[in-house]
């Protein structure tokens, strides 16, 4: 439960992994997750199950991939990650959730606010298409608003896979 019921003004750097619940009910501040030893973040996992469960606030940012049900009733918080397991977005009804890689099955199931991109080419198969629609980016205000968050993830946590997407953030689509 690594910064869980974080709050405003607090800011917590974890260099390694950590377990379920990670920013559990998290209301404020900054939680950032990177590894100390790995160059393919976006092909390991860097925390477990259930992080940003009802989450109210805050920003996290974690180089590496979230296990299962990543921002489940997530109603304010803006994360960064590079790939989720099942059910991400579960229930979210406020904030933004970045995924710079694929996720799991029934994506989005009960989401009724908030929004995601999403970086996954198989994305159509993997949503709940009761709950979420998949549409294009092409908003300069939507693009502008992603890029900016890609470079924050960066900042804070040097992945070298948000350092690629933003070297060739025109040609990926």
């Amino acid at each position: 439960s690594f910064g869980a019921f974080n709050h405003k003004g607090m800011s917590l750097t974890l260099i390694g992994d950590a377990n379920d619940y990670v920013g559990k009910g998290m209301n404020g501040g900054r939680i950032v997750l990177k590894p100390s030893d790995l160059e393919d973040t976006q092909n390991h996992v860097i925390m477990g199950n259930t992080c940003l469960y009802g989450a109210t606030g805050g920003e996290l940012f974690a180089a590496g991939k979230a296990g299962e049900r990543f921002a489940i009733r997530n109603s304010g918080a803006i994360a960064v990650i590079e790939g989720a397991g099942l059910h991400c977005c579960e229930y979210m009804t406020g904030g933004i959730v970045v995924v710079l890689g694929e996720v799991g099955f029934n994506f989005g199931a009960g989401m009724t606010g908030g929004y995601a991109y999403v970086l996954d080419e198989n994305l159509e198969v993997r949503i709940n298409k009761s709950y979420v629609t998949i549409r294009k980016l092409e908003n300069a205000e939507e693009i502008e608003e992603l890029k900016s968050l890609i470079q924050k993830h960066y900042q804070y946590t040097q992945s070298s896979w948000a350092k690629y997407i933003l070297d060739n953030f025109s040609s990926i689509k």
